[in-house]
């Protein structure tokens, strides 16, 4: 994580530096006590891993690219990995790689900085030129738009929506 500038982003730089080890338990909770449930994938389909490329050697190619794990991340349905680069304290570029191939990623505020504009995907964007670049002739693109085919249901905000 970048070390940020105002005293705001540093204290809650340091709030998250305590809190990660623990959000696993936190978000295995949510879910195992159905306050969150996951249906499917992240949207932003960047295509399929190329044939003669394993998953290792891909992401140790993001890992080369300044890739590193993301401890405070959902996850998806068949992720083997969840991978960013951190562009700077306020955004991010989010990345999953699934058991069958195929690679998702986007552009989004951290966590860290902003967590509910984070939570409700404000902010969430279609970055695939800069991925593309990275990843050479190691992914194979997928063409189409992959943006509605997933899903996240935050039971107690939509439970107090309806009353």
């Amino acid at each position: 994580m970048v070390y940020p500038d105002s005293l705001l982003h540093r204290m809650k730089y340091y709030f998250w530096y305590y809190y990660t080890p623990y959000h696993p338990y936190v978000r295995d909770g949510a879910l195992s006590l159905n306050i969150v449930r996951t249906r499917g994938r992240q949207p932003y389909l960047l295509g399929k891993i190329a044939p003669g490329v394993s998953i290792e050697e891909f992401v140790t190619l993001l890992i080369k690219k300044g890739f590193a794990y993301h401890r405070v991340a959902w996850e998806d349905e068949g992720e083997v990995v969840s991978l960013r680069y951190v562009e700077n304290f306020v955004h991010q570029y989010h990345l999953r790689v699934f058991e069958d191939g195929e690679v998702r990623g986007h552009h989004e505020y951290t966590p860290e900085c902003y967590p509910l504009l984070h939570l409700f995907d404000v902010g969430f964007e279609d970055r695939r030129e800069p991925f593309m670049k990275m990843f050479g002739d190691k992914l194979i693109p997928h063409t189409s738009d992959g943006r509605f085919d997933y899903r996240w249901e935050f039971l107690l905000l939509k439970n107090y929506l309806r009353e």
